[in-house]
C-alpha cells in the first residue's frame, strides 16, 4: 500500500440483492460526492478486483445464499479488513448484537435515515483510513 492509496478517493461498496435499493444508495452516495460501487451478491463482490484504497462495505443482512452476518465472519477469516455497515429490513436486537460484537461499524434498519447512513459511512471510512495509516507506519517505521 502506498500513501497514494490512503489519500485516494474512498469507495463505498454496497451489497444488496434488491436492485432498486442498490441504485438508490448509489445515487444517494454519489450525490454527496462519494464513490459507490454496487453488487447484487457477496459472490459478485468477491469476484470484483479489489482496489487498494480507503473503503467500507454497506451490507444487507438478508441475502440469498450466504447471509450478511455469515459473510462478515467469512471476511474475518481472510486478510480483507474492511469496515462493515449492516442494513436490515427488520430491527433485530440479536442480529445487531452479533454484528457489532464481530466488529461492524453500525447496524441500521431500512428505510435508513440518510444522516444515519452518512454518519456510519464517515465513521467507517475514518476507521479504515486510520488502520491503513497505522499499517503504513508499522511497515515503513516512523518518519
Amino acid at each position: 500500500m502506498t500513501q497514494q492509496a490512503i489519500s485516494a478517493a474512498p469507495v463505498v461498496f454496497v451489497v444488496d440483492d434488491n436492485f432498486d435499493i442498490r441504485e438508490v444508495l448509489k445515487l444517494l452516495l454519489e450525490s454527496v460526492g462519494l464513490r459507490a460501487e454496487v453488487f447484487g451478491s457477496t459472490r459478485e463482490f468477491l469476484q470484483h478486483k479489489p482496489i487498494d484504497t480507503v473503503s467500507c462495505l454497506v451490507l444487507d443482512v438478508s441475502l440469498p445464499g450466504i447471509s450478511g452476518l455469515d459473510f462478515q465472519a467469512e471476511l474475518a477469516g481472510t486478510d480483507a479488513d474492511i469496515p462493515i455497515i449492516f442494513l436490515s429490513g427488520h430491527a433485530d436486537t440479536r442480529l445487531s448484537v452479533r454484528a457489532m460484537k464481530a466488529g461492524a461499524v453500525a447496524f441500521l434498519t431500512k428505510p435508513v435515515r440518510e444522516q444515519d447512513l452518512f454518519d456510519a459511512i464517515n465513521m467507517a471510512l475514518v476507521r479504515d483510513r486510520t488502520r491503513r495509516a497505522n499499517e503504513e507506519t508499522h511497515r515503513t517505521g516512523p518518519q
